[in-house]
Order: C-alpha cells, then structure tokens, then sequence
C-alpha cells in the first residue's frame, strides 16, 4: 500500500512551460529496447515477473508481461496476470464515493457519522466534523502508516480497525498536515454500503469492474490465492528472493486489496484518459473524475535529477504533480510482494501502468519515468541501471549491519537480565498484548492479533535483542529494546519494518 521512488532530493527550480501535445508516433525506445531493458531490470533488481502496459492517444501502444509468475516455476507473466496492485486501490475507493455524491446519495461534504455512527476519534470536535473527503486525502492529523503494524495482516475485523483508529493520538492537528492513513480509507470504504446498499466490495463489481470490462479483477485479498494466472508474492531476505504469502488485508481492504492485470487495469487508464469513456460508453461521469482529481491536501514540494517537477499534492486517491510543465495524475501501491503504478498525463492521453511481484525494488517507478520521459520526447536516461548500484549498495549496508549483530549474537552476549526476567505477559494499551516465552537461548514473541507474525528476539547484550519476525515483511534485522529497572522488565519498544510503520510500539510488561 505503501513504498515511494528513491530519487535524490533535487529541486528543481526551472519554470515548466506548457507544451504542444506529440505525435501518436511509438518511441524509438519502446519499438527497440523495452524488451532488453526489461529483461536486464528483472535480472538486477531481482524480480521474478512483471507486466507494463501504456495507452496512447486512446490505444494500448505497450502491452506486455515478462520473466515468470513465481520464481523458479516456468509459468510466464503475460497481460492477463494479476498482480496485488496494493494503494492504486484507493483511486477506485475516491472514485465510488464521488460517483454516489454525483448521483446526490450523498455529500462529500458529509460529515462521517452520518454514514458510519461508530466512527469516532480521540477530540469529539473531529468526530463532529471530519468529512467523507477528510478519509480520502490524508488530513486526518495521523502521521504517515501510523497504526499500521496493529491492522497489517492482522485479525482485527474492518470493525475493530475502525475502533482502534478512533484510539489513536494523532501526530498532527486535524486538517494540518498531509500524512498517509489506511485506516481513513478503510472507514470511506466501509461507508459506501450505508449510501449505497451494495459493500464496497460489491459496489466495485458492479459499478465499475463490470462495465470497464475488468473481468480478471478482484476486489478483495482473499480472492488471489484461488485465481488462476495470478502472480505470486515475493520479497528479498538476506539478498534472496523468497516466496511469501500473500497479504491477507482485507481488514484494509478500501485502502488496498484489489488485483488486477495490465490488460483489466488498462480499460481504467482509458476511461480515465477519456473523460470516462470505455469503449464509445459513458462509465464514468466526467464530474466524477473532475471530483477525484481536485487538490485537497499538500504534500511538499518534489524533484527530479534531470527534468522539471516542482509540486506534490493529494486528490481522492490519486497523488497530482507536475512533469515537463504536464500535470500527472499518479499513485503507487505496495503490499506484501507487489510495488506497482499507475500514471495519467491527460494533455498527452498517457497512461503507464506498472506492476511487479517483488516488493523490494523501484522498477514500478523507474521503468515509469523511463516510459514517460520515452513519450514526451525527452533523452534517455536509464535509470533502471542508474539506481541499481545504489539499491545493491543499500542492500550490501544491511547485510553488513544484520552479520555483525549476528557475530554479536554468536559471542553470547549476556542480556542486562536473565531471560526468564524477560518473559512473561506484555501489554499496548491499543493494540492488546504480547507474550515472551524463553526458548533456549533466545526468547520466542507471540502477538496477540498476529497469529503468524510472531518473531525470535537473540540477546545482543544490555537490554537490546535481535529481533527477527516470521513474516519477514514486518521486519528481519530490527533491534528490540527493553526498559528495566533493578531486576525488573518494565516495558519491551517493538519496531516493525518501515514498510509497514515508522513509529515503535511500547508493551508494558504485566505485574
């Protein structure tokens, strides 16, 4: 749901001016060379498969999928694959509620409580006040994936990831600040069965997948794992590709479950490029489009290493920027093994789709600009091979870091405390309680609401432990940290990877 481009932060201050529109002419670099610089990104990056896709001027110029669905299995990736397509979900969840608001069932103006009575927040004035286009555009005053690690892959229901995000202390004041909150848009999702009588689900079944033609998309996580043709999740753990299950998000469902294949989301990217026409039809009211593109939150100022971008805002689910004096109208996604993007141009009826069954890599944003700046006539630049020094170079870092602190281990380092001071019963005051059971020379967490997302913590000495999760999206190579006093634990600070939160969370060990 997560995961932006690692671009040096250039800013770039050249005045952008608009441009004529250009021909319908298919790139040298596209008729030559996608091929040979896919297969290269796939080879250097480590990425089983991936599939691209990019419409022009109203027709599908690029079509393509490569490498294989499942590392190590001949399968091929092909335009009908599906992929988890992570946050691009949320463009579709802005989408319903402005098409209910358009059709007058409602108004983005509408407060929350109206639609969803048991949506509350820590001020009362907030739970008063916050609107349906609050949800949408990340002004609920949460920091970026706070409260993450509590609903990821967990077995709290959508119903009590709602409560547990009234619970939250927001980072920042209500409207204040822009910062990315899944669980805003699970609570707009959850509001389209009040207005509409359909669930989400259901709503995008029937009121978008079905008349774009996207037959092969799947509205929620459950559904991938008994779909044929469907992509397999992957991540990179000690500078190897492994399998990994898929994420069973649908808690989160409105903010990120959806899959779909280039060829599916391709008919989106047309509707969308064509004031909301498919196929001669209108599917989309073009108000509806215009109500999902309308800034509402600022994100910060952006850059670029060689070409011109200067803003970044938030709509209802999509990401506005500009490109080369172009707006473009963008999101990316990341869920366990997937990163993807979908980019609009609309002064140039561009759209790229990108979509990757690893979710270490920056391919689904590389290959992006690589196609973009492809179309708008500027130079190549290979930023696949540019960046991929750096990524090896990151990766060298941690494998560095991971092998002393196991060296460390391998000297038995004694903990401040015996392991058996450790164990026992821990509790956070939101997300409930923890378990620490001492297993031979290391001490075993099992969490409450994460039945197979427990971890192993080995003593790095003091109060500091290894601490590697079983799910290795939440984290392998992390450092827990205990509070003690005297003899006694007093607290365990618990930190996931930051592809899922940024923010530690304190367990408070039981009398």
């Amino acid at each position: 749901m997560r995961r932006s481009l690692i671009l040096p932060a250039l800013l770039l201050l050249a005045a952008a001016l608009p441009l004529p529109p250009l021909s319908a002419q298919t790139p040298a670099f596209v008729r030559d060379s996608l091929d040979t610089y896919a297969s290269r990104a796939l080879a250097d990056w480590q990425i089983p498969g991936l599939a691209v896709c990019v419409v022009h001027q109203g027709k599908v110029s690029v079509m393509k999928g490569y490498g294989v669905r499942e590392h190590g299995q001949p399968g091929p990736v092909d335009a009908n694959t599906l992929f988890m397509i992570g946050s691009n979900t949320k463009a579709f969840t802005g989408t319903a509620l402005a098409m209910l608001a358009q059709e007058g069932k409602c108004s983005m103006d509408d407060p929350v409580v109206k639609w969803l009575p048991a949506f509350r927040q820590q001020d009362p004035w907030v739970t008063q006040s916050a609107t349906l286009t609050d949800l949408l555009c990340h002004r609920m005053g949460m920091k970026t994936f706070q409260g993450d690690f509590m609903y990821w892959t967990s077995d709290f229901t959508q119903a009590e990831v709602l409560e547990k995000f009234g619970q939250l202390t927001p980072a920042y004041s209500f409207r204040s600040r822009w910062g990315y909150c899944n669980a805003a848009f699970l609570a707009a999702g959850m509001a389209v069965q009040p207005i509409s009588g359909l669930s989400w689900e259901q709503f995008l079944r029937e009121r978008i997948f079905a008349p774009l033609e996207m037959n092969r998309t799947l509205a929620l996580s459950s559904e991938i794992s008994q779909a044929a043709n469907a992509a397999r999740a992957h991540t990179v753990v000690d500078g190897q590709i492994r399998l990994i299950p898929y994420g069973a998000i649908d808690n989160l469902a409105p903010a990120g479950s959806i899959s779909s294949s280039v060829s599916d989301m391709s008919h989106w990217v047309m509707a969308q490029l064509d004031s909301g026409r498919y196929q001669g039809r209108r599917v989309l009211p073009w108000e509806v489009l215009r109500t999902t593109r309308r800034p509402q939150s600022i994100v910060g100022r952006r850059g670029h290493p060689f070409s011109r971008t200067h803003f970044g805002l938030y709509a209802l689910g999509w990401e506005l920027s500009d490109y080369e004096g172009r707006e473009v109208i963008s999101h990316t996604g990341g869920v366990n093994g997937f990163v993807t993007s979908v980019t609009l141009v609309p002064e140039e009826q561009l759209g790229i789709i990108v979509l990757t069954n690893t979710d270490q890599n920056s391919v689904f944003e590389l290959l992006k600009y690589e196609l973009l700046d492809a179309y708008l006539g500027l130079p190549y630049r290979n930023y696949c091979g540019m960046f991929a020094a750096a990524s090896r170079q990151e990766q060298a870092e941690a494998s560095a870091l991971l092998q002393a602190r196991r060296d460390s281990i391998a000297g038995k380092p004694k903990p401040v405390l015996p392991l058996k001071a450790f164990a026992g019963r821990y509790r956070h005051e939101i997300y409930g309680s923890a378990e620490l059971k001492a297993e031979g020379s290391a001490l075993r967490l099992i969490l409450e609401h994460h039945p197979a997302g427990g971890a192993v913590l080995e003593p790095l000495g003091g109060s500091r432990f290894l601490c590697t999760f079983d799910d290795p999206t939440l984290g392998t190579g992390l450092v827990t940290a205990f509070e003690t006093e005297g003899k006694q634990v007093r607290a365990m600070i618990l930190k996931a990877a930051d592809f899922v939160e940024y923010d530690p969370y304190r367990f408070v060990k039981a009398e």
